[in-house]
């Protein structure tokens, strides 16, 4: 491993601000909207938080890590909207950096995940311009600046390869006997009518909620529903089940419409916690 490997970063300005006094008052504005009367943070096994900017979905996110005790170590596990890398693949190790600071690649939780999941391949480019896992990282400092992150961003539907992962990442977490937290990043329907994608949203949450991999995958396919972050989702349940998960809870629902006033093509978000 390259001891001085860095992820700059590839969308601050963009989908968050830039500077760090800027993110951190983003931020704070954020978890103070999501302050009001939350319940008492705890534990969970996984959580699924959305990716578009923060004036769109940042509500959202800081609503699911308001009730979230954050352990030192995550996995954040985000789609492919660049179509660059292989299927499966790791950020190889050394540090990503957000205008808050550098965040260390957990080279040990890392090394178990790879170890556990054959197809996961360390490498850079499928990582180098995605934004789905990078702006979940300063939500993840502003919680526990010492966090570790393990990157890994999933380009293949294949349910046979995402229940291999899923279960992977679960005989990781085992291995390690820690506390470790599986982060998905996805929004639910792209650019239909307000109706349409409260519909399709209703539709794919069904089985999130329920713990049904399998069957979030066939809906979505059937219904044509665009969820950008559907194969990372599903490796996300697969994972928390194998290890015991026995409830989902839809802690917000939004669409991009409630923040733009644009009705006719709107983006849904939602953010779940699994326990």
């Amino acid at each position: 491993m390259e001891q001085t490997l860095e992820r700059a970063p590839a969308v601050a300005g963009r989908f968050y601000p830039a500077t760090a006094a800027a993110l951190r008052e983003e931020l704070e504005r954020l978890f103070a909207e999501a302050a009001g009367a939350p319940p008492a943070r705890r534990r969970a096994i996984a959580a699924v938080v959305p990716h578009a900017g923060y004036m769109y979905s940042g509500g959202v996110a800081a609503r699911v890590f308001a009730r979230l005790e954050l352990p030192l170590r995550v996995v954040i596990l985000a789609p492919n909207h660049t179509g660059l890398g292989p299927p499966l693949s790791a950020w190889p190790g050394g540090r990503w950096r957000t205008p808050l600071g550098a965040v260390e690649i957990d080279e040990e939780l890392l090394a178990a995940v790879c170890a556990a999941c054959p197809e996961l391949v360390r490498e850079r480019e499928a990582h180098r311009y995605e934004h789905a896992a990078e702006v979940e990282v300063p939500f993840l400092q502003r919680l526990r600046p010492e966090v570790r992150i393990a990157p890994i961003v999933v380009g293949t539907q294949r349910e046979a390869v995402l229940r291999a992962l899923g279960e992977g990442l679960a005989e990781a977490v085992r291995a390690l006997g820690g506390e470790v937290l599986l982060l998905a990043s996805t929004d639910l329907n792209h650019y239909e009518d307000q109706a349409a994608t409260l519909r399709k949203d209703e539709l794919a949450l069904e089985p999130l909620l329920a713990l049904e991999p399998e069957r979030l995958l066939e809906v979505c396919r059937r219904e044509r529903i665009s969820m950008c972050g559907l194969a990372p989702t599903a490796a996300t349940l697969f994972a928390a089940r194998a290890l015991g998960a026995r409830r989902a809870e839809l802690i917000d629902h939004r669409t991009s419409g409630e923040v733009s006033g644009d009705y006719e093509r709107v983006v849904g978000y939602a953010g779940v916690l699994i326990d």
